[in-house]
């Protein structure tokens, strides 16, 4: 890009489809990587024989890539001993997520141990992809898999340049998504894999098809073209397995993600008392029994959280009834709530299960950052990451 006679907008955009139309989706500007989205999977592009190309390669030598990106942080950081750290940042959809997963495929290849049994650092990290995945990205108008919080994954490296720990850190998951979706977009994967799940884990949460789902319906696009919502089930148990998620913190993690399903079906009418509410008819007050089972909670005690708000001042606390409209909202902040906890739970239980290495003084951090957006109607939540 830097040899171009007019380095000026025209034509840098001339040179990026020029090489897109002879299927170069990545072009250098410097020591910076461009990468055009082409929709589409490559295999032929990451698979083991193209990290060989690239090991050791100098910078320029072959063609644009994620791998020769990767190979010059890891070499920076063994031959001059300074950690490194590479920003991945452009529009939502541009392909942040897929190039961040090739790095981390790439700093794996370099940095991995050969184990005799049990769980690599490596692996782990690699398999963490697909349970943050599930839990934190979601389709939207741009992006049928698209994050929807920002990762930085800090890789730490022994003296001979092996991985040997690991931390995950996100930011600003977007907790506006769990009750309140637009078409055509969808809520995180999760809830639709957990209703596309083997009868007997729907049958054990009591859940049928999205559709039934408030949280789920407000949109039209329920299934999603070239994604199996039963297959993604299967690999993201798959996926907890290796990390290090027991079998009772899968079915604990899927109780609560079914809960809020159940808590959104829950819709009130106004109550005998001024200004008052209760559970619409025997349909609500079945969903509010089963979140509240799901839970593990009262189920009085959830129905009162709904449709009472308790004010604690100095020397007493006073108890407000909220109307029908008051204890919806009230609703949808208790599903917004525990679902942001469940997530912060999950990547706190990966880092402990990958584990850090505190007397680590070689790192390399990826920051996958939130994508730009600009809509007809923006909430605070795309504000804030497009600022």
């Amino acid at each position: 890009m830097t040899r171009l006679a007019y380095l000026h907008e025209p034509g840098v955009l001339r040179n990026l489809k020029s090489r897109y139309g002879m299927n170069e989706i990545y072009t250098y500007t410097g020591n910076i990587l461009i990468a055009v989205n082409p929709f589409q999977r490559l295999p032929h592009l990451y698979n083991d024989h193209m990290m060989e190309m690239y090991k050791g390669a100098e910078f320029g030598e072959l063609s644009p890539h994620p791998f020769a990106m990767a190979d010059r942080a890891y070499r920076l950081m063994m031959n001059y001993g300074i950690s490194q750290a590479i920003l991945v940042s452009g529009e939502s959809g541009a392909g942040k997520t897929e190039s961040t997963k090739m790095l981390m495929q790439y700093l794996a290849f370099m940095g991995g141990k050969v184990e005799s049994g049990g769980r690599s650092v490596q692996q782990q990290v690699l398999e963490s992809n697909p349970v943050l995945e599930a839990f934190g990205n979601a389709k939207t108008v741009r992006n049928n898999n698209s994050s929807r919080f920002g990762k930085f994954v800090e890789l730490q490296f022994d003296q001979n340049g092996k991985i040997s720990g690991a931390a995950i850190r996100t930011y600003l998951l977007e907790r506006s998504r769990v009750c309140q979706i637009s078409d055509p977009e969808r809520n995180y994967h999760c809830f639709y894999m957990l209703c596309a799940a083997p009868p007997e884990d729907r049958e054990r949460y009591k859940l049928g098809d999205a559709s039934l789902f408030h949280y789920l319906n407000q949109s039209n696009c329920i299934k999603l073209d070239g994604m199996d919502d039963s297959s993604e089930y299967i690999a993201t148990r798959r996926a907890m397995d290796i990390v290090g998620i027991s079998s009772d913190e899968q079915d604990a993690i899927f109780r609560v993600v079914a809960a809020i399903l159940h808590l959104g079906n829950v819709e009130f009418s106004e109550g005998s008392e001024a200004d008052s509410s209760v559970p619409k008819d025997d349909k609500s007050q079945f969903h509010l029994r089963t979140a509240a089972e799901l839970f593990m909670c009262d189920e009085k005690s959830l129905e009162e959280s709904l449709c009472k708000r308790v004010m604690v001042t100095r020397g007493e606390s006073i108890v407000r009834n909220l109307d029908s409209r008051a204890a919806a909202l009230s609703r949808d902040a208790l599903a917004r709530i525990v679902y942001s906890r469940l997530f912060d739970w999950l990547v706190n239980k990966i880092n402990t299960t990958i584990g850090q290495d505190p007397t680590s003084k070689l790192l390399i951090g990826v920051l996958d950052i939130y994508g730009f957006e600009s809509f007809k109607t923006n909430r605070v939540s795309s504000s804030s990451v497009s600022t």
